[in-house]
């Protein structure tokens, strides 16, 4: 990690991650691009759904192998590069055919390293297999909830999910948020855990470099008018006055209200809920 010296404004309290540390190199590889169009947080009515979005800086999309279906073709990793659109890190493998692809980029895997996506993997950063021949304790990222869909959990920086048991068709999982939960044994995942663990302490510092990953600012309820959010009006600084807590502009419960379906399908994979973190 990176502290900047309080010379500016934007640099007081700025914490950034030292890149050159750990990237390869500085442009991607051009096959492997595609356009990233900004919807601004709308539809395709034009409606805005997901509030505080727009502008940012343009952006090319990487197209990364969550599938990684090349049976029993090892590669070797020639890059580790920087992928705007995700908090961990990429590499772009080379695999025996001469076919490049994108990865998620795990921790410890340099480039040169060799990886494989077989049935029987030796169980080594970098490799892909079933959860059924991975051993209990160890430390897995990118994993299928439906065999050959391809990867749909565990993508961010630094995060990884443990194997704690198999039992019959089924694997148990620790997840990141602490639940605990079972997956077809027969889903493939990847050994290890993901690149740039140190992702969470960085400081942003200034609301410019908010502006320029696309975040536009949020504006308090308690400041807006009776008829835009239930916090606003009053004279001054008034307190929101309701007896039940402080609710979203339509009106709902904001905090301690359960939004999980009751009856979700996936509700019998589960076997432990995730902790509950208690306001202060």
């Amino acid at each position: 990690m990176k502290q900047y010296k309080p010379i500016t404004p934007g640099t007081r309290g700025r914490i950034s991650i030292e890149y050159k540390k750990f990237l390869t190199v500085d442009k991607p590889e051009k096959g492997l691009l595609n356009p990233l169009k900004k919807r601004g947080g709308r539809n395709r009515q034009g409606r805005i759904t997901t509030r505080h979005q727009g502008g940012g800086h343009k952006q090319m999309y990487r197209l990364v192998d969550f599938k990684r279906e090349k049976i029993n073709i090892p590669a070797i990793v020639k890059t580790i590069e920087y992928d705007p659109n995700r908090s961990a890190f990429i590499n772009l493998v080379v695999y025996k055919d001469g076919e490049k692809r994108y990865i998620l980029a795990p921790q410890d895997l340099k480039v040169g390293d060799e990886i494989i996506t077989a049935e029987n993997a030796p169980i080594k950063t970098g490799n892909r297999l079933p959860l059924k021949n991975i051993p209990v304790g160890t430390f897995v990222h990118d994993i299928e909830l439906i065999p050959g869909h391809g990867g749909k959990i565990v993508h961010s920086a630094g995060s990884s999910t443990q194997v704690i048991a198999q039992e019959g068709n089924y694997t148990h999982l620790v997840m990141p948020s602490s639940e605990i939960r079972m997956v077809l044994n027969n889903c493939m995942a990847t050994i290890g855990a993901l690149s740039n663990p140190e992702y969470i302490f960085t400081n942003l510092a200034k609301a410019g470099r908010m502006r320029w990953l696309g975040v536009r600012p949020r504006v308090r309820g308690s400041a807006m008018n009776p008829c835009d959010h239930p916090h606003g009006g009053g004279e001054g600084r008034a307190p929101i006055g309701l007896r039940k807590g402080p609710k979203t502009p339509w009106g709902k419960q904001a905090f301690g209200v359960k939004t999980r379906k009751k009856k979700k399908y996936s509700d019998k994979l589960i076997i432990q809920k995730r902790k509950k973190k208690h306001r202060k």
